[in-house]
């Protein structure tokens, strides 16, 4: 007999436990299909594994220049235990996998661990959107949901002509099983995954090298963000190729490593490396879902969704997170699970707009972003004044030993109104919350500059930023 529920997820990754639970939690049944782990992506390849890399590369940098804090190291000999280092991302990621376990017991949401595809009308509803499941130990169950939520979230892209061989040429999903850190590496896309990792091995020693066709690292971020970044990591060795017309003509791999030739403009410069990291972007999980037995459409990979209420060309089945498109972000996921699910209990949360998702690059110095780029918000016909701070005019930041960076805003010249903020410096990624409130309420730039700041602390850079931008900033 086919199992009858309120809703069916298929994938748990972050959108898809998060949907579940915000259903169970209202008093519906729920099930979720998940071909792999709970936690998706982002727990097990992607946004936590990384951050626990990026941590031990920060600690060992840090301790590095302990001496520049007065502290000493005894033996003066720093080393990077691999081992360790893998070990302690291992537990964390273990850890939090048990959480979301119990939270699924506590829920009492039902997780049927197998491949999951959508049919059309059949015996068991006159209508598509039943969920056909092959399990893991080879049996087969039929969910016959009211509603479906697709949340299949995405994969590494790959370039063509490149030797992939998931040991020396590899994407994200294979750099974290690498037995030891190498020595070397060439990272072919500089966005946000491939400045990441290159703050990260550059930090723990490797010599890097940064590919991107773009004309400069995070394209899609403010110009400023890119400059910082690209100076930041140069300054620590990290060699970045970009421009428009850069390409691979050879790549090739012996038993000395990676061997490519990459044409920049009229030179060619012949990179050799122990690994290649190819981090161009990500696509859609949604070839195995048999879309073609419904009215669900996909553009470019992608499921198609309305804007607002992110429910296909079927009502009842909606469609979250990578597999969508658009800002391929955990917490993107999150938000836009509980617009489907409020939607579908008949509420309506609206739903943010790519840009105001606040955007992270967790590198050092690390790098937050939400709202208009410069360059963006004039492109959508705002006039706009903007401001912009050294984060080194802050105590905190002197006393924390990162001074590096800026705080920058971007306002509409005539309705005053806050249409973006950048944030490059230690504690970034925390910081960019309180924009993210203030785009929320609406909150104009000089409300935020009002607001009392602690002091000294880091959160200072966005009410100084703030009331710069009427020239009423304290230290700027």
């Amino acid at each position: 007999m086919p199992i009858e529920v309120d809703v069916a997820i298929i994938g748990g990754g972050p959108g898809g436990y998060t949907a579940a639970v915000r259903a169970a939690q209202a008093g519906r049944s729920v099930v979720i299909i998940e071909q792999d782990k709970l936690g998706g992506t982002c727990l097990h390849r992607g946004c936590i594994p990384s951050k626990s890399l990026l941590r031990s590369a920060e600690v060992y940098a840090t301790t590095v220049a302990a001496s520049a804090y007065g502290v000493q190291v005894p033996d003066g000999e720093i080393r990077v235990d691999w081992t360790t280092v893998l070990s302690r991302k291992t537990g964390i990621v273990e850890q939090l996998h048990k959480g979301l376990q119990a939270l699924m017991n506590q829920h009492r949401i039902q997780v049927l661990h197998g491949s999951g595809n959508i049919i059309g009308p059949n015996i068991f509803s006159p209508r598509s959107g039943s969920v056909f499941v092959a399990l893991d130990n080879g049996e087969t169950e039929t969910i016959v949901p009211k509603n479906v939520i697709i949340a299949t979230g995405s994969r590494p892209r790959r370039l063509d002509g490149l030797p992939y061989d998931g040991t020396t040429v590899v994407t994200s999903d294979e750099a974290f099983g690498w037995p030891r850190l190498p020595k070397s590496i060439v990272i072919v896309g500089g966005g946000v995954i491939g400045v990441e990792w290159a703050s990260m091995l550059s930090d723990f020693g490797a010599e890097v090298t940064i590919v991107e066709a773009a004309d400069r690292l995070v394209p899609g971020e403010d110009r400023d963000v890119s400059s910082e970044l690209a100076k930041a990591l140069k300054k620590r060795g990290v060699s970045v190729l970009t421009g428009a017309a850069l390409r691979i003509e050879s790549c090739r791999v012996d038993e000395g490593g990676v061997h490519a030739d990459v044409v920049l403009g009229d030179k060619t410069h012949s990179l050799s490396a122990e690994k290649m990291l190819v981090s161009v972007g990500r696509q859609g999980n949604v070839e195995h879902l048999t879309l073609e037995n419904t009215d669900v459409k996909t553009d470019r990979g992608f499921v198609v969704v309305d804007a607002k209420t992110l429910q296909t060309g079927e009502s009842h089945i909606y469609a979250i997170g990578d597999c969508i498109g658009g800002v391929q972000l955990a917490h993107a996921a999150m938000h836009e699970a509980a617009v489907a699910v409020d939607h579908m209990l008949g509420t309506k949360l609206p739903r943010s707009a790519d840009r105001d998702i606040p955007r992270c690059i967790y590198s050092r110095p690390e790098a937050a972003s939400i709202g208009y780029s410069e360059a963006d918000a004039k492109a959508n016909g705002h006039a706009v004044k903007t401001a912009k701070i050294p984060l080194r005019i802050l105590g905190k930041a002197l006393v924390y030993g990162e001074a590096e960076g800026f705080a920058k805003v971007v306002a509409d010249e005539k309705s005053g109104d806050l249409l973006g903020v950048h944030l490059v410096g230690a504690h970034a990624t925390d910081l960019i919350a309180e924009a993210s409130l203030a785009k929320l309420l609406d909150a104009v730039p000089w409300e935020i500059g009002r607001a009392v700041h602690p002091h000294p602390t880091l959160s200072e850079a966005l009410q100084e930023v703030m009331l710069a931008l009427d020239g009423g900033a304290g230290h700027a």
